[in-house]
């Protein structure tokens, strides 16, 4: 009786020593996170606090506008207009005009730009093994990206990337790259999310490609670049920088991610068992943003699946809807992007913003894109899923100027009416905060692009 005593006391001794570990890192992350802001504020100059952002809580006294009737009317800027006012009406003045000055204005303002010298990656296979994908037969190979640090040997950056292909595949397949996380190779696969599923029959994602004799990949962003603020002195962004803090017009951690992808898809191109020509995109909320990213900025993936990305992905920042600009450019979400956004939460407003997230979708023409957004009864209105729609329907006229289709209605659809006959599609699904139930959807949609 004793030592059942003495054991239960010694688990509990253990479990608070390890709550006030956790407890302890947070505040030191969370301190260093502050440090670094108010760096790069004193590098901008702002000597003012910023304008505080809306509570997601919708019981809060500052709760974000959850109300269409109370959305104020805004002006986007038009992706066909040049920067010296004049339209663009041909695909070549799009690719060589008006496509290469949107870039440079979401780098210069909102994601920032690529060190113009960034390291060489190294890839090496870790790990394979045969396992399943509900009844299919898959082989598995866990990778690391060795980046070189022989500039900076103090910060070590290895790139973590798990391939599924179907077992005994011997042709180029089509693979989609998620953002997400892996246990390989011990433990059992993490549990998915209960907002996942459609009904209890729905297959898993990787279960619904494998069906289709396509493989699946998953980028571990940590690897690449720590999700917050204290983490920018180290990752891919410290160690180009040597350790030191960033400057206001260098890269954030969602175009580290989108860089990250790009890595792998040199490696994809390596393997005869993927068709780098046949190469998609996928994430969820922050990740959904950084899959939007790496689809606007990497011309090589051929299609995307932007699943809840929000405020600083697919959903229109001039929106007074759900997040806004305010709550991006604060200390807790300032490291996705450049310093320099920093000003539109302070000494500028969010009009004065050159860009808005209709352009960055329209930076994938005339690749397909899919917006994926749950529903507001589970997900809530924080992600803004009319706002994703309106940036497919205002993206709509670049992809019609390259001989695509877009989105083929302004009205907002109902909910799980799956737009899809265009290359912008839109579907809102009747669950939570995942992309798990438009996966049919989208593969449906993607089988018009891929199939051969």
């Amino acid at each position: 009786m004793k030592l059942k005593v003495l054991f239960v006391f010694l688990f509990a001794f253990t479990l608070c020593v390890k709550a006030q570990t956790s407890s302890s890192a947070r505040d030191s992350i969370a301190a260093i996170t502050q440090k670094d802001f108010l760096n790069m504020k004193q590098q901008l100059g702002i000597t003012i606090d910023n304008r505080p952002g809306p509570s997601g809580d919708p019981t809060a006294s500052n709760a974000a506008n959850s109300d269409e009737d109370k959305v104020v009317p805004y002006t986007l800027p038009d992706p066909l207009i040049a920067n010296n006012g004049k339209a663009i009406t041909g695909q070549g003045d799009w690719q060589n005009v008006r496509r290469p000055q949107l870039v440079k204005l979401f780098e210069d303002e909102m994601y920032g730009h690529l060190p113009k010298d960034l390291p060489n990656v190294e890839w090496a296979v870790k790990h394979e093994k045969d396992t399943t994908a509900g009844p299919y037969p898959v082989t598995e190979i866990l990778l690391k990206g060795t980046v070189d640090n022989s500039r900076y040997p103090q910060i070590q950056v290895e790139i973590e990337l798990l391939i599924g292909l179907p077992k005994g595949t011997s042709e180029a397949i089509p693979l989609v790259t998620r953002f997400g996380s892996i246990t390989w190779p011990f433990g059992p696969p993490p549990e998915e999310p209960k907002s996942y599923f459609i009904s209890a029959y729905e297959p898993l994602w990787k279960q619904q490609l494998i069906s289709k004799k396509w493989g699946y990949a998953i980028l571990v962003p940590s690897s690449i670049q720590d999700d917050n603020g204290a983490g920018l002195t180290s990752g891919i962004i410290g160690l180009v920088n040597k350790g030191q803090y960033r400057k206001p017009g260098q890269w954030g951690a969602l175009r580290a991610w989108a860089w990250g992808a790009g890595q792998a898809m040199d490696y994809f191109s390596t393997n005869p068992l993927i068709d780098e020509s046949r190469i998609g995109i996928e994430g969820t909320s922050r990740y959904g943003k950084a899959a939007l990213v790496t689809m606007a900025f990497d011309e090589r993936f051929s299609l995307g699946f932007i699943g809840s990305s929000g405020a600083g992905g697919a959903s229109l920042l001039r929106r007074n809807f759900g997040e806004m600009v305010e709550n991006l450019a604060s200390s807790g979400e300032y490291h996705w992007f450049c310093g320099n956004f920093i000003k539109y939460a302070s000494v500028l407003t969010v009009e004065e913003l050159p860009v808005d997230a209709h352009e960055l979708v329209a930076l994938c023409a005339p690749r397909p894109v899919f917006i994926s957004v749950g529903s507001p009864l589970i997900e809530g209105n924080w992600v803004d899923g009319k706002g994703m729609f309106l940036a497919g329907v205002h993206a709509s006229p670049v992809y019609k100027l390259l001989g695509k289709k877009g989105l083929n209605t302004n009205d907002f659809p109902p909910m799980g009416e799956a737009l899809t006959s265009g290359e912008i599609a839109f579907r809102q699904h009747a669950g939570g905060h995942s992309t798990g139930p438009n996966w049919s959807t989208w593969l449906a949609w993607a089988d018009r692009y891929w199939s051969r």
